[in-house]
């Protein structure tokens, strides 16, 4: 969904605190019959969740909580979503590793056991198909997760390459995982609570660092990443025992853990400086000009054979036209595509995501500016309903960090 998902929660909250329910339910809820549901649904109107169209599903924005209060709990305490909207699929085979390294700018092949990254799917042109979160279970098994506003495109993508692959003997198959619901759990209390569910040492696990254990009595794929620059994990479980688990795990924090919606989610990531894709990658967007280098293994770049490849290693030579970078300004909070200018009033790039940091108090976006322009420190005018308003590139992320990494 482009244009911001914490707007689209106040425009609700608004019309609802205004007892215009009929209204609210024409404009967000008109299509709720056709719109996929998680197994989580029942149990997150029951919890007073107002539901909205997303990636052609029925997700909560929100909860009885405001987006702000939600926020704060999460960097405070904790937060769970339901993220099971999201894709989530499995590689095997002998030729896995080989066969991904085409698609993806990751170095799989170096990655041990267990581990993961993020990576990105590139076009013949160098621009990003999608963002994902790969793991290598093991040498002839990936697990990979992707966007579900991408899932159509990006599973037509994997089908075509492997068709292709196995043509030529390439030993690689496929698994949806459409049985299993994925649950994140996020926050300083999310290892605390979660360690009450399961006999496994969470301390031993690190960031990036995946699992197959059992939590709350169920089998379940436990992967230490996040979407929110907190540490937590991202729950892989069997449909039938997400709503269980769910239970487990409020229950065992006491109430200090609340159930998130989206609104909340992307406040999160902004203030983490983490990408949205369709508002901060898009098809047209290099990695390189993300600010996704780090994320091109070394191999990667003496080797290439992915996608694109030539696009983004002259890139990576030469320094790409534009870049993404973090802002703060004043005056009403940017949204994506209001223009940004230098200080003589010259076009110079877009927003992409913005919105007030209900942690700093203040406005944040994300944004592309031309290659010169880029460095923290540079001010700029940033053009919001007509009117321009003093801005300045700053460094990301906006709210540092807190991923769970060996000392």
């Amino acid at each position: 969904m482009k244009g911001g998902l914490w707007q689209l929660g106040q425009s609700i909250t608004r019309g609802l605190a205004h007892g215009d329910k009929k209204a609210v339910a024409r404009r967000y809820f008109a299509t709720e019959a056709e719109l996929k549901k998680t197994v989580l649904y029942d149990f997150h109107v029951d919890n007073g969740a107002k539901m909205v169209p997303f990636a052609g599903w029925s997700m909560p924005i929100q909860y009885k909580d405001s987006i702000m209060d939600s926020t704060l709990n999460c960097r405070q305490n904790g937060s769970l979503f339901d993220v099971s909207h999201m894709c989530g699929l499995s590689l095997k085979g002998k030729d896995s590793v080989p066969f991904l390294e085409k698609l993806v700018i990751a170095d799989v092949a170096g990655l041990a056991p267990g581990t993961g990254t993020l990576t990105v799917f590139t076009n013949e042109k160098g621009g990003a198909i999608d963002d994902s979160v790969i793991t290598k279970v093991k040498d002839d098994h990936i697990y990979l997760v992707v966007n579900a506003g991408c899932r159509d495109k990006d599973l037509a993508h994997i089908e075509e390459h492997i068709k292709a692959f196995k043509a030529k003997g390439g030993d690689v198959s496929w698994h949806i995982h459409d049985e299993r619901s994925l649950l994140a759990l996020q926050g300083p209390l999310a290892a605390p609570v979660l360690q009450q569910l399961t006999k496994e040492d969470l301390s031993k696990i690190y960031f990036g660092e995946f699992r197959v254990l059992n939590i709350n009595g169920v089998q379940c794929f436990l992967t230490r990443t996040g979407y929110t620059g907190e540490d937590g994990f991202e729950i892989s479980v069997p449909s039938e025992n997400a709503v269980d688990l769910a239970k487990g795990i409020l229950e065992k924090s006491e109430g200090k853990i609340r159930l998130t919606g989206l609104g909340a989610r992307d406040s999160l990531r902004l203030e983490a400086g983490l990408c949205l894709y369709g508002n901060d990658l898009e098809q047209h967007i290099t990695p390189i000009e993300a600010g996704l280098t780090w994320a091109i293994g070394k191999r990667r770049r003496a080797e290439a054979g992915f996608l694109g490849a030539e696009v983004i290693l002259k890139q990576l030579e030469e320094g790409p036209k534009i870049r993404r970078v973090g802002f703060f300004s004043s005056g009403p909070p940017p949204r994506s595509h209001s223009e940004i200018q230098d200080e003589g009033g010259s076009n110079i790039g877009e927003v992409t995501s913005g919105g007030f940091s209900p942690c700093l108090k203040k406005n944040i976006a994300i944004g592309y500016v031309k290659s010169g322009l880029h460095k923290a420190g540079t001010k700029v005018k940033i053009v919001v309903r007509g009117k321009s308003n003093e801005g300045l590139v700053t460094k990301m992320p906006f709210v540092p960090t807190k991923y769970y990494k060996p000392a």
